[in-house]
């Protein structure tokens, strides 16, 4: 009767234990199913309307965020990158949370030089709202080069951003940057003369819009905006580096214009020579990388084309706008992919 009642007892211990061990299992595996399941949350969810507190950007949550971003090349050229379907892959393939909407002013088929102002702005807007439906910040670019000083078409910047800023001015994903690579001598003084103009228009609609102004020498002189700085709320001043060509002396500037509180924002980089093409230099690329994350700093990388040079992130002889392999991307796209 004893042995009977024993192996009762041993039979019973371990059914309930199998029992135990398997609802664990189903447990977990429910777990992971449902973990597996869940949908991203966006990053303009995650943080919404953005504000510049010190150096840095920081979301309605109170948390900060770093904009890692992709700039079209100029629009004018290669309109076809601006779709939905792209930036849904580099959002969730590359983790990029911007895109930076690259419209030449004054080159061939440019905004002020003689390009359909009606489709160039149509594009734009595309852009703008295929990245608002992802739940992804869309930077508006006023990609000016050759006419050098901003103040040279600023009637034509004046009525674009009234325009833009009237259309988005409900938006919380929305920056806007007034004056890319002011060059050929101009100064300080004059990029605060040509802001002060452009910044009412855009804040008449939008009063805390994230506004990124250029700096002089190919936004390369945030030093002369630290003696300087504009007068408003929400605004970030923008440096850009080449890293093959623009190391330490540059690095330096960035960050003693970092630690003097400015907020600078990377609205263009590539790891190749300034020119946009020529050999890479990873490691410097690295170094500009480290510094902008201590400071929480942004940076948005040149250029999502298929052209034939180094900057561009995508192999020439690649016609795909989504889905690509490493095979068809450049050194620099299989970079900053892994980065």
């Amino acid at each position: 009767m004893k042995r009977c009642r024993f192996y009762k007892y041993f039979w019973c211990i371990v059914l309930c234990m199998a029992c135990f061990i398997g609802g664990i299992a189903i447990y977990e595996k429910k777990g992971s199913m449902d973990i597996s399941q869940a949908k991203t949350v966006s990053p303009v969810k995650k943080y919404g309307k953005l504000t510049v507190s010190g150096t840095a950007l920081v979301g309605e949550n109170g948390k900060k965020i770093q904009i890692k971003g992709v700039s079209t090349h100029g629009i004018n050229w290669y309109p076809q990158y601006v779709n939905k379907k792209t930036f849904k892959h580099l959002r969730d393939s590359w983790k990029v949370n911007a895109v930076r909407l690259a419209m030449y002013t004054e080159e061939y088929n440019g905004y002020c030089s003689g390009g359909d102002k009606k489709e160039l702005k149509k594009t734009v807007c595309k852009g703008v709202d295929a990245l608002t439906e992802l739940g992804m910040y869309a930077i508006i670019d006023w990609h000016i080069l050759s006419d050098g000083n901003p103040n040279t078409h600023v009637k034509d910047a004046k009525k674009f951003f009234s325009s833009m800023a009237k259309k988005y001015k409900d938006q919380n994903n929305v920056i806007y940057e007034i004056c890319n690579e002011p060059n050929g001598g101009t100064t300080w003084s004059q990029i605060r003369k040509y802001a002060k103009k452009i910044i009412p228009v855009i804040r008449k609609q939008n009063p805390d819009a994230i506004i990124i102004v250029g700096t002089p020498s190919w936004d390369q002189e945030a030093d002369k905006a630290v003696e300087n700085p504009l007068s408003y709320d929400n605004i970030l001043y923008a440096l850009h580096f080449y890293s093959a060509t623009h190391k330490t002396d540059l690095r330096k500037v960035a960050k003693e214009a970092l630690k003097s509180g400015l907020p600078l924002f990377v609205s263009e980089f590539g790891i190749c020579d300034a020119s946009g093409n020529g050999s890479v230099d990873k490691k410097e690329a690295e170094k500009w990388l480290k510094l902008l994350k201590k400071y929480h700093a942004g940076y948005v990388i040149w250029n999502l084309s298929n052209k034939d040079e180094s900057s561009a992130l995508i192999k020439s002889d690649c016609t795909k706008l989504s889905g690509w392999t490493s095979k068809e991307l450049t050194v620099e796209g299989r970079w900053y992919k892994k980065w």
